[in-house]
C-alpha cells in the first residue's frame, strides 16, 4: 500500500450522508456531512429518494477530497455503505418506481428501513416454515427487504395498460444500488441478500443454490425468480455477480467519476449495509490496556478468526450487534447465521435494538421540563446528556443515594417502542414504565434519562446471553457512534454485560471509516487482480486475510471500560432488576395474549 494513496469512504445513514478520506495509515484528513430528507406521509410508511442520496454523495465526497488537500488522482479506492434500505428502480431506463403509498412520487423510491408497513406480508412469510427462516433467526423481521418487496407486489398499482408496475421493477439493497451507480455492473453483495433479501448461499442447504424459486412463488412474488432472478441481480455463478465484503466491483464509470470529483482509477469495493461497515471499522482495534481473554485467543488463531468474541455494537437511531465466527452457530431471535457476508466462509450474527438513539432522543424531547433541559445545557456550554449525567450525581448527594444507579432502583423502564428487533423478535412489543409519579420537574426528567440508558444496556444483556447460550463466546464489545461519549451509558453497558467495552479511534466515525477501509481494500484488491502500477500484492494472502490485516494496521488504538467486580453494589441492583426486565417481557406478552383471547370471543359472539 503507498504511502501517497488515498481512499474514501461514504456512509449513507438515516438522516445523513457523510464522506471521508483517509491515508494508508488510517487517519481522517477530510470528512463531510449533509443532511437527507424522509417522508411520512402516512403512520410507519418511511420514504426517501435515490436521487438525493448520490447528490448527498456527490457533494460530500467533492467537499471532504477538498478539505483533504490532496490529488484526487491519488484516491485509489472508494467504500460505501448504507441502511437496510429497499431502492426500487425501472428496469426499462434505470430511473425511479414510487415505492408508495399512493406512488405519486416516482422520485420517493427507497423504503426506509426502519419502515414498518408490512405487517401481514411479515406474518404471512413467517408461517411458511421454509428453510431461508432457520437462517434469520427463526423468522424475518418487519424491516427486512423481502418483506418489503413482497407489500409492494400486492399493493402497487397497475400502468394504463393494465400491467402491474411491480412487474416493471428491478430491487436493490441501498448500499449495492450505490455501487451500481458508481460502476455501472449489477454486482450484488452477499452482505445485502443473505442478511436482508432471503438469499441462502449455495451450499449452505442442500435444497437452496441462492435464490429459491419455490420460496418466492410460495410468498406471491413468482415474479422475481423469472429468467434466472434477474430482477434480484440473477444466480449466482451463473447469470449474477455476488461479492462479499472486502472484494472488488470494478473502477468508476466515467459519469461516476466526474460527479464524485474522482477519477476511473478509483476502484469501488463491495458495499456493506451501514453497521457492517462499523464492524469493520472497530473489531481489529488494539486497546490502551490488554484485555486479557483477547489476548488468549489472539496467540492461536489468524486472520479473520481473531474476530471471533468480538462484540462490535454499532449505535445511532438504533444498534446493531454483530459477531462473526468460522462456523455457523444458530441463535433464536437474532439474525443469522449468514454466511459469506463479512469475510467468504465465515458466518455472522446480528442482534439488534429498533431504537437506541431515537429512544434516548424521545424520552428527552417528550418530558415536559425538555426547554428547561435545552435552555440549561445550552448556557452550560454542555450536551443535554452531559448535563444530564451531572445533574444525576448532584441528585446522589442531595438524596443522600450511595450511588448514582441507586437514584433509579424503583423505576423499572421497559423501552421497546418501536417493537422488539432481537432477541424476543416482536414487532408487537411496546415501552412500559412503572414507578412513575406526578414529578415533571428536571430532576424526574434525569431519573427517566436514567432509566432509558438502564434499559439499553439491560437489552444489550440480554442479546449478549442469547448469543452465548447458543454457542458465541462474546469477550468483548466494541462500540461506534455518538452514544460512546455518554459516559454513563458506557459504564452501564460494561456492568450489566459484565464485558469490557472498547471505545474506537473515531468515536463520530467509525462507519464512514470502516467505508473507507473497505476501499484500501478495493484497491489493494484490484492491484492483486491487475497488476496495477506494476505492483504487486501478496499473491498468497487471500481476500479475508487482506481485510483483516488492512484493519488491523488502519484502526489504531481503543479505550476501555472494564465491569466492575461483580461484588459491587451496582451491579448486584442491575442484576436483580434485570430480573425485573425479563418479567416485563414476559408480563407484556402475557396480557397481550388475554386481550387477543377476549378480543376473539367478541368478535365470534357478534358474528352470529
Amino acid at each position: 500500500m503507498s504511502p501517497s494513496s488515498y481512499y474514501v469512504g461514504v456512509d449513507v445513514g438515516t438522516g445523513s450522508v457523510r464522506a471521508a478520506v483517509i491515508d494508508s495509515a488510517g487517519a481522517i484528513l477530510g470528512l463531510s456531512e449533509k443532511p437527507i430528507s424522509r417522508t411520512e406521509l402516512k403512520e410507519n410508511f418511511i420514504t426517501q429518494s435515490s436521487t438525493e442520496i448520490w447528490e448527498g454523495i456527490c457533494y460530500t465526497v467533492k467537499t471532504a477530497v477538498a478539505e483533504s488537500h490532496i490529488d484526487p488522482s491519488l484516491v485509489l479506492g472508494i467504500g460505501l455503505d448504507a441502511t437496510c434500505s429497499l431502492v426500487s428502480i425501472k428496469e426499462a431506463n434505470d430511473e425511479p418506481m414510487a415505492v408508495g403509498p399512493d406512488f405519486s412520487n416516482d422520485l420517493e423510491n427507497i423504503i426506509l428501513w426502519m419502515d414498518h408497513r408490512a405487517e401481514e406480508e411479515v406474518a404471512m412469510i413467517n408461517k411458511t416454515g421454509d428453510v431461508s427462516l432457520k437462517y434469520v433467526g427463526g423468522g424475518f423481521s418487519i424491516e427486512m427487504e423481502i418483506v418489503k418487496m413482497t407489500w409492494l407486489k400486492n399493493h402497487m398499482p397497475a400502468d394504463a395498460s393494465g400491467k402491474s408496475l411491480f412487474s416493471k421493477c428491478k430491487f436493490y439493497d441501498l448500499a449495492d444500488y450505490l455501487t451500481h451507480k458508481a460502476t455501472g455492473k449489477e454486482t450484488r453483495t452477499f452482505c445485502s441478500c443473505v442478511c436482508k433479501q432471503g438469499m441462502v448461499p449455495q451450499g449452505v442447504s442442500p435444497d437452496r443454490n441462492g435464490w429459491s424459486k419455490e420460496f418466492l412463488t410460495r410468498i406471491g412474488v413468482p415474479e422475481l425468480a423469472e429468467d434466472n432472478f434477474r430482477r434480484l441481480g440473477g444466480l449466482p455463478g451463473v447469470t449474477g455477480e455476488y461479492a462479499t465484503t472486502g472484494e472488488t466491483i470494478g473502477p468508476l464509470t466515467k459519469e461516476a467519476a466526474d460527479q464524485l470529483g474522482l477519477t476511473t482509477k478509483c476502484y469501488v469495493g463491495a458495499g456493506v449495509i451501514d453497521a457492517y461497515a462499523g464492524w469493520v471499522g472497530t473489531v481489529a482495534a488494539n486497546t490502551e490496556v490488554p484485555i486479557p481473554s483477547l489476548l488468549e485467543q489472539d496467540a492461536t488463531k489468524t486472520g479473520l478468526n481473531k474476530a471471533a468474541g468480538r462484540l462490535a455494537a454499532i449505535a445511532g437511531t438504533s444498534t446493531c450487534h454483530i459477531c462473526i465466527d468460522d462456523h455457523a452457530i444458530f441463535v433464536p431471535g437474532v439474525w443469522g447465521p449468514y454466511r459469506d457476508a463479512l469475510g467468504k466462509g465465515y458466518w455472522c450474527a446480528e442482534g439488534g435494538q429498533s431504537c437506541t438513539g431515537a429512544l434516548l432522543a424521545h424520552v428527552l424531547s417528550t418530558h415536559p421540563a425538555y426547554a428547561e433541559l435545552e435552555a440549561a445545557s445550552e448556557g452550560a456550554g454542555v450536551s443535554k446528556f452531559d448535563f444530564l449525567n451531572s445533574k444525576l450525581e448532584t441528585l446522589k448527594k442531595t438524596r443522600g443515594e450511595r450511588s448514582v444507579v441507586a437514584l433509579a432502583k424503583n423505576l423499572f423502564f421497559y423501552g421497546d417502542f418501536h417493537g422488539n428487533r432481537s432477541p424476543i423478535a416482536d414487532p408487537h412489543m411496546k415501552a412500559s414504565i412503572i414507578g412513575q409519579s406526578m414529578d415533571v420537574s428536571l430532576d424526574s426528567l434525569a431519573i427517566e434519562y436514567l432509566g432509558a440508558c438502564e434499559f439499553i444496556a439491560q437489552q444489550t444483556r440480554q442479546i449478549v446471553e442469547r448469543m452465548e447460550e447458543s454457542g458465541y463466546k462474546i469477550q468483548a464489545i466494541y462500540m461506534s457512534g455518538g452514544q460512546c461519549r455518554n459516559g454513563l451509558l458506557m459504564r452501564l453497558l460494561a456492568d450489566c454485560t459484565g464485558l469490557p467495552i472498547v471505545i474506537p479511534r473515531y468515536i463520530d466515525a467509525s462507519v464512514v471509516f470502516g467505508a473507507a477501509m473497505l476501499g484500501a481494500v478495493a484497491a489493494e484488491d484490484a492491484i492483486r487482480l491487475e497488476g496495477l502500477n506494476g505492483v504487486s500484492a501478496k499473491k498468497e494472502e487471500g481476500n479475508s486475510e487482506r481485510l483483516w490485516r488492512i484493519m488491523v494496521q488502519m484502526s489504531g488504538v481503543g479505550k476501555v471500560i472494564f465491569p466492575r467486580s461483580e461484588a459491587d453494589p451496582d451491579r448486584k441492583l442491575l442484576s436483580t432488576k434485570y430480573k425485573i426486565f425479563l418479567d416485563q417481557i414476559r408480563t407484556q406478552q402475557e396480557y397481550r395474549g388475554l386481550v387477543a383471547e377476549t378480543e376473539g370471543a367478541i368478535k365470534k359472539y357478534l358474528s352470529i
